[in-house]
């Protein structure tokens, strides 16, 4: 079943912010990127072996970088579970996690 246009543009912008900041930040040699369309839910998954993010920026709420937090809004906005784990000299691993039933388009 299609996804809902609205959903799929802010899982897209999700994904390329997470990408666009690793190749920006992270000094990795190595970035992947897993979509996986489940039948319960949609997961994107963007992983490097970069330098990773400080604990307090990740720990600070609204102070969050701007793209960190960009992602989190839109993630939220349509429902979905985002998680983010790091820690300096270590990889970034960014997780979107969303039901599939809020996703798709209804059939009518």
């Amino acid at each position: 079943m299609p996804l809902k246009p609205a959903i799929q543009q802010q899982i897209y912008l999700i994904g390329r912010e997470a990408i666009v900041n690793a190749l920006r930040h992270s000094e990795a040699t190595s970035i992947e990127v897993e979509i996986e369309y489940l039948p319960r839910r949609i997961r994107l998954l963007v992983r490097d072996n970069g330098c990773g993010i400080e604990q307090k920026l990740l720990n600070s709420g609204r102070d969050l970088h701007c793209g960190l937090l960009g992602m989190s809004e839109r993630a939220r906005d349509i429902g979905a579970r985002f998680q983010i784990w790091s820690r300096p000299g270590a990889a970034t691993e960014l997780k979107l996690s969303l039901p599939i039933a809020s996703a798709i388009e209804s059939a009518a």
